[in-house]
C-alpha cells in the first residue's frame, strides 16, 4: 500500500502521485483521473467508469448481433 500526504494548494488540497504508480499506470501530466466514492472512502482511477459501462454494453450487443454485423460490413 502506498501512502501520500495532502498539501494545501490555494483553497484546495493536492497530493503527488508516487513515481512507481505513474510508471505502472502510464499516467501523463494533465491526464484526468476519476474519483469513485464508496462506503469505505474513495477510489482514484485513470479508468473512466462511464466508458466501462459503454464498452460492456457494446460487447453484449456485438456478441448478440455478431452475424448481422458481419453481413452488414460486407
Amino acid at each position: 500500500m502506498k501512502s501520500i500526504t495532502l498539501r494545501k494548494v490555494g483553497n484546495s488540497f493536492g497530493f503527488t502521485v508516487p513515481k512507481e504508480l505513474i510508471e505502472k499506470y502510464n499516467l501523463k501530466e494533465g491526464e484526468e483521473l476519476h474519483v469513485i466514492e464508496t462506503i469505505d472512502g474513495f477510489t482514484l482511477t485513470p479508468f473512466n467508469p462511464e466508458f466501462e459501462k459503454w464498452a460492456s454494453a457494446f460487447d453484449k450487443t456485438n456478441q448478440k448481433y455478431k452475424n448481422t454485423l458481419k453481413e452488414l460490413s460486407k
